[in-house]
């Protein structure tokens, strides 16, 4: 694997910095990325890591450990928690130049979205050290435990409880929609450690192992027949008090801040979705399906459609540039990732209604009977996008905070 690509030194006196970093990073990409692992990925092609990672692809693998080698599965994470250390203009370059290659993440990870993050914020230095490069290498699969069977939308209710017991806690409850719980390795998640406080003060963040005894899970069936989320259940499941995140009882400001980034990353499924649908292949797919005249999609208010929905495609990677350079300033609202979380799930909703109504008898398709892998996919996925509106908040909830806390309206 090459480190860095030479550029001839007549031409890097004509290059600004962020110019030779893009030609390196093409240069690099080009030679280090496999051919297979461009393009669209489907179903069980995306790698999630973690303790017993099955690769599909043998070059899956290896294009896992060529990006968490230079840190470019987490890119602005710092060098010292093997991260890429790179700089936000140097890291949208990078998300360039593999979407000019269509070269898939090498990594998918609830720990690289939503935990990490958190951690950096938050976590003590012995946690840092200890959790983030297994994040950055896909080595530990994690998992959040946050919604309970009577702690949805009103998550500050939640009762699993983490009692005191000297060196450790002793939790028990259960948590519900548990992503993947059944694959994660450890899993982090709300526990309440004050039963007289206010709600939203008695709650703790701990991490804890998934083999730990007394965790167990029961995946859950979806109309779409997958069963990515899981029933998880606590029976005195002792946890190391080292495992604390935070403050005890200051679980509620980490909870709210680690909801930001996982709404933000369900926001960017207005993108790219599941299946491997991004807006760029969208007018390919509807090709597909409703044929071509002269190079264009054959029904004019298709086409009209899929421009549209390209449009806003385009607008709304925009207005999230324009706050995250905001938000380098220091002059971003936190609570814009409520309005982001809510367009991006709406956008991959329309996304696959315009899919089914381009496929017209083939979006029909369940399993077998003629129909193309692609094709079932698509029948799922849409109804798999379903559960945008409702998972991380609900649209409902989004809409509420919108309202009071970005557009400033009053209650």
């Amino acid at each position: 694997m090459t480190d860095i690509i030479p550029i001839p030194t007549e031409l890097t006196r004509f290059m600004s910095a962020i110019d030779t970093f893009r030609a390196q990073t093409r240069a690099w990409l080009e030679e280090n990325c496999p051919q297979s692992m461009r393009g669209a990925q489907v179903g069980d092609d995306v790698t999630w890591g973690g303790r017993n990672a099955r690769f599909k692809n043998p070059d899956a693998k290896l294009w896992l450990e060529r990006m968490a080698a230079r840190g470019w599965t987490a890119p602005t994470w710092p060098r010292e928690y093997a991260g890429g250390g790179l700089a936000a203009d140097e890291a949208v370059v990078l998300q360039q130049e593999m979407r000019r290659i269509q070269a898939v993440p090498p990594l998918a990870s609830f720990g690289l979205w939503m935990l990490g993050p958190a951690l950096l914020e938050y976590a003590s230095e012995a946690q840092k050290a200890e959790h983030l490069p297994k994040i950055v290498r896909g080595e530990i699969r994690w998992c959040q435990g946050y919604s309970e069977p009577g702690a949805g939308s009103d998550l500050a209710g939640l009762q699993t409880r983490a009692e005191d017991k000297g060196d450790h806690y002793l939790v028990n409850g259960s948590k519900i929609w548990t992503s993947y719980a059944n694959y994660a390795d450890w899993i982090f998640c709300l526990v309440r450690t004050d039963f007289e406080a206010p709600k939203h003060q008695g709650i703790s963040f701990l991490l804890f192992d998934m083999a730990s005894r007394g965790v167990s899970t029961k995946p859950i069936r979806l109309i779409s027949g997958a069963s990515p989320f899981c029933e998880t259940f606590f029976d005195d499941v002792k946890v190391p008090k080292e495992n604390l995140v935070g403050a005890l009882g200051g679980g509620w400001e980490i909870a709210k801040r680690l909801l930001q980034h996982e709404r933000n990353m369900i926001a960017s499924m207005g993108g790219v979705s599941a299946d491997g649908v991004s807006g760029d292949s969208l007018e390919a797919r509807v090709k597909q399906f409703a044929g071509t005249r002269d190079g264009c999609i054959a029904d004019a208010s298709l086409r009209e459609r899929v421009a549209r929905h390209k449009m806003n495609d385009h607008a709304f990677a925009l207005t999230l540039k324009r706050a995250r350079e905001q938000a380098e300033t220091g002059a971003g609202n936190a609570a814009l990732s409520s309005m982001f979380k809510y367009y991006g799930s709406e956008q991959n909703k329309r996304k696959y209604e315009l899919l089914l109504d381009a496929g017209g008898m083939a979006a029909l398709g369940w399993r077998g009977g003629g129909f193309s892998d692609r094709e079932l996919a698509t029948t799922r996925s849409w109804l798999r996008s379903k559960a945008n509106s409702i998972e991380g908040g609900t649209s409902e909830v989004q809409l509420n905070v919108i309202a009071k806390r970005v557009l400033g309206l009053p209650d």
